[in-house]
């Protein structure tokens, strides 16, 4: 990067922990701490909702995902307005009636504190390794396009921010998220716009949006229907997006700590309840913009000589000779099939209706797309520990490549910037469920109020602390936006079920939902393993399975009962 670069990003960096530190005043206990006093304004608990959800990963790996598979997996969002309808009607009333600083303190109410824990250590397990993610994810990429050293970039990363969590708490998150998304979403409209200022003279954003429609990069509604039926394994369609994601979206905002910690920093249940709704409203328009970069991307590189593979760092780790002569081949061969393509996609753009030239370029493409294939093949097989899916790397890739200096340095600052937001929402959260839902419940020393206060700060240090531990030892995850959700996917089933038996079913008792959550979880991670199941269908099994397991569990349990009297 150019020293003009480096300036913007150290200078947006800098501010933005200041800015973080100088909002961080509140009262020094746990209310203060983890929920600002409960004193925030529907836009500002909207800001903080979009800010924890939209990390980097979104604004790194979506762009690379639509580029590479095209615009369907903006249906994943498909089920997210439903459900935040839901959430605000069951789920916010009980918890701001409740008062509580974790969702599940109410489960201890509703059932024993055997299930709290469980369901707690369930989230933190899963949230403690996402974050890390979160941290790895930008981390890799900039360390391989730009060449910093990965663990220091992961330190650097997480270290960083640690600084205004731990000092401000809740608070300091919120006010920080709103600065951070208006430099998001500033950077991200100007990538797009030099992508499109960049295309040749006389091809316009309509003519961008045709080239990359007639490659199938604008599929976005898809059936899953396949030559033999509905495809299960499809993980992208109406169906599993609506459904799948409604009971994904449903756990993730309605028994994620990192998203309830959010809500309920607000200053009333009205207030929660709109910035929930106007966050439904508001997610899937942005996530169809996001993705709408990538396919402008792809058009961009229709005209453009690109990359046969976008992670240059891992093709130097080639040594053998017949490899890199294999290699060097296939990117020769390579480049000029880029070159007829770019012609041929000219042309289509003075004759549109040429419906001869239309089959050749995509022929021409189906030929570009093996070229890649056979490039990451010969990758794999001459060094078999590198990770050969640049999916995560095709949007960076551009901005290094083709931006001027200034807006580089911006861009990277974005990556940042999400990155954090995120992040610090995570740890903030972890922090709260572990002293809430585990110390406070099993130490025996009672504390002050201030004494709660700075022990939470060194419970949010040690969460950063796994998590770029965590971010460490990641590897070889594939595309990181459908890691983090596949992860999710593993245990926001059976916290859904556990939460929609302690709200709808009131007859059934601790222990059976217990059992029903033990054996779930088991069920879950198996048919994940050795299943071949799309992973937004097993938010709606988990919490299905959890929610008619425990019914019957429950009523096994009460003749049991009823016979030894």
């Amino acid at each position: 990067m150019s020293t003009i670069d480096w300036a913007i990003l150290v200078v947006m960096l800098c501010g933005i922990i200041f800015y973080g530190l100088y909002r961080s005043a509140t009262s020094k206990n746990l209310d203060g701490y983890f929920l600002g006093n409960r004193s925030l304004p529907w836009y500002m608990v909207l800001l903080s909702i979009m800010g924890t959800q939209a990390s980097a990963v979104t604004f790194i790996s979506a762009p690379g995902q639509a580029f590479d598979d095209g615009m369907r997996f903006v249906q994943y969002y498909f089920g997210l307005p439903i459900a935040m309808v839901v959430i605000s009607i069951f789920f916010v009333p009980i918890f701001h009636g409740l008062k509580v600083y974790t969702a599940y303190e109410y489960l201890e109410q509703r059932f024993d504190k055997k299930t709290r824990t469980f369901t707690s250590l369930l989230f933190l397990l899963s949230r403690g390794l996402s974050t890390g993610i979160s941290i790895y994810a930008p981390s890799i990429i900039l360390s391989s396009l730009l060449g910093w050293n990965i663990y220091m970039t992961n330190i650097f990363m997480g270290g960083l921010l640690i600084i205004y969590t731990v000092t401000g708490g809740a608070k300091a998150v919120a006010y920080t998220q709103q600065l951070q998304l208006v430099i998001i979403f500033s950077g991200m409209f100007i990538a797009a716009y030099m992508m499109v200022h960049l295309l040749p003279e006389g091809v316009g954003f309509i003519d961008a949006l045709k080239v990359s429609g007639e490659m199938g990069k604008l599929n976005v509604i898809t059936s899953g229907q396949g030559s033999q039926g509905f495809d299960w394994s499809d993980r992208y369609n109406i169906w599993s997006g609506t459904i799948g994601g409604f009971f994904l979206a449903l756990s993730y905002f309605g028994t994620d700590q990192s998203q309830v910690g959010r809500y309920l920093t607000a200053k009333s249940l009205t207030e929660s309840r709109i910035g929930l709704l106007m966050n439904g409203i508001v997610k899937v328009p942005m996530q169809f913009a996001i993705l709408l970069i990538g396919a402008l991307l792809f058009t961009f590189y229709q005209f453009n000589q690109g990359p046969i593979f976008f992670n240059q760092a891992v093709s130097t780790q080639v040594v053998d000779a017949g490899a890199r002569q294999e290699l060097n081949t296939l990117e020769t061969a390579f480049n000029q099939k880029s070159a007829e393509q770019s012609e041929l996609v000219s042309r289509y753009i003075k004759e549109p209706d040429n419906s001869a030239l239309v089959e050749t370029f995509k022929a021409n493409q189906q030929e570009l797309q093996q070229y890649r294939k056979d490039y990451k093949s010969t990758l794999k097989k001459a060094a078999p520990l590198a990770d050969v899916n640049d999916t995560n790397y095709v949007f960076l890739r551009f901005v290094v490549d083709h931006l001027p200096e200034g807006i580089v340095g911006l861009l990277i600052a974005v990556i940042f910037l999400a990155s954090w937001g995120s992040i610090a929402a995570a740890l903030n959260s972890l922090s709260s469920s572990t002293v809430i839902d585990l110390h406070k419940q099993y130490a025996k020393k009672e504390q002050t109020p201030l004494e709660e206060y700075r022990m939470s700060k060194w419970y949010t240090l040690g969460w950063g602390v796994f998590a770029i531990l965590t971010a460490q030892f990641a590897n070889n995850m594939g595309s990181l936006i459908e890691a983090v959700n596949v992860l999710g996917s593993l245990f926001y089933g059976v916290i859904l079920g556990i939460f929609l038996v302690a709200f709808f079913c009131k007859w059934v008792g601790g222990a059976a939902t217990f059992w029903s959550a033990i054996i779930t979880e088991a069920l879950v991670i198996l048919l994940f393993w050795k299943g071949n199941m799309a992973f937004l269908w097993l938010n709606m099994i988990g919490a299905a399975v959890l929610v008619v397991l425990a019914i019957l569990l429950h009523a096994t349990f009460v003749k049991i009962q009823r016979s030894m009297k």
